[in-house]
């Protein structure tokens, strides 16, 4: 095997495929980039055993064969010399990469050592445009679990409806609903993406132009220009919104988006190290204070552009939650509703339709 290449080309190949790269594991197979260099390209692909990235180059190839290097290291070194036209050789030592007048060997596993990565699927599949699937994603994924405690949780679920691609997701103190329109498919689908899949598609989205994602069983398939990504599903039943957010709420608030966000920014400074980031609202006919104390000083706070509906009650939150909704929405105004301070709060556009958060407060110590 042997080729030449533009090496910043390469670094970025190599930087997207070692996304699914393991990390901790004992098939040293999973850790590992595979070359496969034929006629007038190469093929980077990894696997990790649940994630699978294919990314396609030009090159000069000088002969043709396939190796494993170490995915991490390889990419890593790539990148530090992005700016040098490289020539890449195995021999039965390892591989071989020569830039400039210097060298560097890298150990390598035989190709027949990498796993096998299921077929890709070709029946169902739902078609969006690119950029309203980046922002599907970006409005949901972070409100996904991140323990294994409840691993379906650790996905975010998918389903179509009417011309209409919902996504829902939570870690069991908030859930995130958003949903977006659908360009075509082929019927009724619904999956639960791990999130880890989500964040890795969106990184390799590019324009608006319509994706389509294939799904087969427990196995989802998308291709965007040289990049192919397929994922295994998780498998169970996900928690229906219709079973968490309130039917009504007894009181709302209507605030500015940006004096809100520069609040609980300011709060959370002072609250650094609380393990909930505890703010308090106390939300009044006359508008809103927010509140903050800990060691390191407090914060009190009105909301001047503020507007309160209903019941006047004060509730103690999770700043860095709240932070995170109402930067995820984009309009001017945004709408907190609630019930009492134990009951789950919403946070949603005034104007916006499609993204909507739900979120636990947090018990007060009289």
């Amino acid at each position: 095997m042997k080729f030449m290449c533009d090496g910043l080309v390469l670094a970025d190949a190599a930087i997207t495929v070692s996304k699914a790269c393991a990390t901790k594991t004992l098939i040293p197979a999973y850790e590992c980039i595979k070359i496969s260099v034929k006629n007038d390209s190469i093929t980077l692909t990894a696997f990790d055993g649940e994630i699978s990235i294919k990314k396609t180059m030009k090159a000069e190839v000088l002969d043709e064969g396939e190796i494993c290097v170490n995915g991490k290291f390889f990419s890593d070194f790539v990148n530090k010399i992005a700016d040098k036209q490289l020539v890449i050789s195995y021999k039965e030592n390892g591989m071989k990469i020569h830039y400039g007048d210097s060298s560097t060997l890298l150990p390598t596993l035989p190709a027949e050592e990498f796993p096998v990565i299921p077929a890709d699927p070709t029946q169902d599949y739902l078609e969006v445009k690119q950029e309203d699937l980046k922002k599907l994603i970006a409005n949901t994924v972070f409100c996904c679990a991140t323990d294994d405690s409840r691993p379906i949780l650790r996905g975010c679920l998918l389903e179509t409806s009417e011309g209409t691609l919902n996504a829902t997701a939570l870690d069991g103190f908030r859930m995130a609903v958003s949903s977006c329109p659908l360009q075509g498919g082929s019927g009724y689908l619904k999956i639960v993406c791990p999130a880890r899949t989500l964040t890795e598609i969106a990184r390799i989205l590019e324009g608006d132009e319509n994706l389509k994602l294939y799904v087969e069983k427990n196995m989802l398939s998308v291709s965007v220009g040289d990049t192919v990504l397929k994922s295994k599903l998780y498998l169970g039943e996900f928690v229906r919104k219709e079973h968490i957010f309130p039917a009504a709420f007894t009181t709302k608030a209507t605030v500015d988006r940006a004096e809100l966000i520069d609040c609980v920014e300011r709060a959370i400074v002072i609250m650094r190290g609380d393990k909930y980031n505890l703010i308090v609202l106390e939300i009044k006919t006359g508008g809103i204070v927010l509140q903050a104390q800990s060691d390191m000083g407090n914060v009190n706070e009105i909301l001047e552009k503020s507007e309160v509906e209903g019941k006047e009650l004060k509730i103690a939150l999770n700043g860095k939650y709240l932070l995170e909704a109402l930067k995820a929405l984009t309009g001017e105004k945004a709408v907190l509703s609630f019930n009492s301070p134990m009951s789950p709060y919403t946070v949603e556009g005034l104007e916006e339709n499609g993204s909507e958060y739900l979120m636990m407060p947090v018990k007060m110590d009289n």
